[in-house]
């Protein structure tokens, strides 16, 4: 898959996954534009408009990444948004985005728990491109 010219939206306060899961995703050729936070990330959503957003799901807010998965697919309807959360390891709670109906809801193409190999991540963001 030709990587260049994506762009990938990253959004997690984990400053460690952060750091990490861009330079992986640059390794392999992506643009990668991060943010720290829900806020800053709509922030950039003024004037970005990115091939793919993965977003974390408890940031300032419990339901952060929800709400920032609305405004991502408000603003770049074709854009797929992965979630990447350890939200079933830190509170028991369990969100999937396999079926039609909770992709509804939820607003993201891909929900993944935390933690993740980076190998699986590449592979799930090369099926949603491929896919398109």
């Amino acid at each position: 898959m030709n990587t260049k010219n994506k762009t990938i939206l990253l959004v997690d306060d984990d400053i460690d996954f952060l750091i990490q899961t861009e330079a992986v995703l640059k390794a392999s050729g992506f643009d990668v534009i991060k943010a720290e936070s829900q806020k800053e990330a709509e922030e950039l959503l003024k004037t970005l408009k990115p091939d793919l957003a993965i977003l974390d799901l408890m940031m300032e807010h419990f339901d952060g990444g929800f709400a920032l998965a609305y405004h991502v697919k408000k603003v770049c309807p074709e854009a797929p948004v992965i979630i990447c959360s350890a939200v079933a390891n830190e509170t028991g709670m369990s969100f999937d985005a396999s079926t039609r109906e909770e992709r509804s809801w939820i607003k993201a193409d891909l929900f993944l728990p935390k933690p993740i190999r980076h190998e699986q991540l590449l592979r799930e963001i090369n099926k949603l491109f491929e896919g398109k």
